[in-house]
């Protein structure tokens, strides 16, 4: 799958470039282009797949010559390369960096296809981690800029039937609060965005839409979302978590026995159409 990262630069050489990863590109269907907030004077924030806002579509129509597109397979290491030489060749220098490219993956890990297994540790794994080693040591060396890790709230938790999603984001929310702390006093900002659920197609896109996890939780709008992520990442906030609900059981998760939080997260997370009863 091809993943569209998004350039944003403004000012020109002394002016902020800002990436996005993370826009999903489908034939036929330009409104599935993303964005979440885009500040003029800073970042280019896409932190959601979700049809463009009337608001955020003025803005870009203003902007629209800063921006720049590239289209690459993320989870390929030349996919990443190909980000990293187009900033290049622009004469540019990545300021901001936000690794949003991922995708979920839902049912009996035994049972999974190795092939799409093996493409989701790739992008949300190794891609984040290739593209953050490859534009952070900038950010440092000039001093300024950030680098904001999507990760999920289920990063807190062992994840029965999303097994493989839910590790992959367990490793973002751990890498971005190691790095976050070695980067301390270099004037760039680190930070980890996690969620939960959100009212985008992620949910169907992955076969888990039945799953009991939504009607418990229920669904953040993606917008909200963005905006949250944004105003906290640049408060220099290290883990953003959206919403008081989950925020609350951001800590609880912190704290509760894997023992009692496995067998509840199974109950929540396996697809109805899987359950013995269906």
């Amino acid at each position: 799958m091809v993943q569209l990262t998004r350039i944003y630069t403004r000012g020109g050489d002394k002016g902020k470039t800002s990436l996005a990863t993370g826009q999903r590109v489908v034939k036929h269907d330009p409104r599935v282009t993303a964005y979440g907030t885009v500040d003029e004077a800073n970042a280019a924030i896409g932190v959601a797949r979700l049809h463009v806002p009337a608001e955020v579509d003025a803005l870009l129509s203003r902007i629209q010559n800063d921006l720049f597109d590239v289209g690459a397979d993320l989870a390929t290491p030349e996919g990443c390369a190909s980000v990293e030489r187009a900033v290049v060749e622009k004469g540019l220098a990545g300021d901001y960096l936000v690794n949003n490219a991922g995708f979920g993956m839902c049912g009996d890990f035994a049972q999974s296809d190795r092939g799409r297994l093996a493409a989701l540790t790739d992008l949300n794994v190794r891609a984040l981690t290739d593209l953050s080693r490859r534009f952070l040591p900038g950010m440092i060396a000039r001093r300024r800029g950030g680098l904001l890790n999507v990760a999920s709230l289920a990063g807190f938790m062992p994840g029965p039937y999303q097994a493989a999603y839910y590790a992959s984001k367990a490793y973002v929310l751990s890498l971005t609060e190691a790095l976050a702390e070695e980067t301390r006093g270099t004037g760039v900002r680190v930070a980890v965005l996690a969620p939960g659920p959100v009212k985008t197609d992620f949910h169907t896109r992955m076969g888990g839409e039945s799953a009991a996890y939504i009607r418990f939780q229920g669904l953040m709008r993606a917008e909200t979302v963005a905006r949250i992520g944004y105003a906290n990442f640049m408060c220099g906030q290290r883990v953003i978590v959206p919403g008081m609900i989950n925020v609350a059981s951001a800590a609880a998760l912190r704290v509760a026995p894997h023992t009692i939080l496995t067998p509840f997260a199974a109950r929540l997370l396996k697809p109805e159409d899987d359950r013995p009863d269906a």
